[in-house]
């Protein structure tokens, strides 16, 4: 009764499916292009940044609580169970992204250090049921890591991460977690 009353002529409600493009100047002067698409009926949000070698897709997973980001450079696939304290809700997360779209300035200090081992992390009896149909699609035929958030970032090994997640809002940094 929920979906026939959601859903009008076969087509989805406005509020169930919202795209927010934002472009920003880099440091070298260079745009980069991030794209946010909520999907409010799957309880998710996608994000791809478009930076050329540092292009990433991530998906927050609300229903099934992951976060998987591909680092497009890596070719690897970085999973993450959602932290509810330290990842904002879908709602807040929408009115980050439409804040900033709309002052074009807002400045998050929300950073997330995420590390994995390569030669540990690596899951290759994946579930994917477990993780649910958007990361599936996001991740199937590479390679998928398990990570962990760091509570301190001298922790991790800094100059071999990648950034993904939402620049400026809640950026997350994936490293390795490599101590020879």
């Amino acid at each position: 009764m929920r979906e026939a009353l959601q859903r009008k002529n076969g087509r989805r409600r406005k509020d169930e499916f919202k795209v927010y493009n934002i472009i920003s100047p880099t440091d070298d002067g260079g745009p980069i292009q991030e794209t946010m698409t909520i999907d409010n009926e799957k309880n998710t949000a996608v994000i791809n940044i478009h930076a050329g070698s540092c292009s990433s897709t991530t998906i927050f997973d609300y229903k099934h609580a992951y976060i998987a980001s591909r680092v497009l450079s890596r070719r690897a696939c970085y999973i993450l169970k959602m932290n509810h304290k330290a990842i904002p809700a879908l709602d807040q997360l929408q009115r980050y992204i439409f804040e900033r779209q709309a002052l074009n300035n807002m400045f998050s200090d929300k950073y997330i250090w995420v590390k994995y081992n390569p030669l540990q992390s690596l899951i290759t009896d994946v579930d994917w049921f477990l993780f649910g149909s958007p990361i599936r699609q996001l991740c199937e035929h590479i390679p998928l890591y398990k990570g962990e958030v760091a509570e301190k970032t001298h922790d991790t090994g800094a100059e071999g991460c990648a950034k993904a997640g939402l620049l400026g809002i809640l950026g997350i940094s994936i490293c390795a977690d490599l101590h020879i």
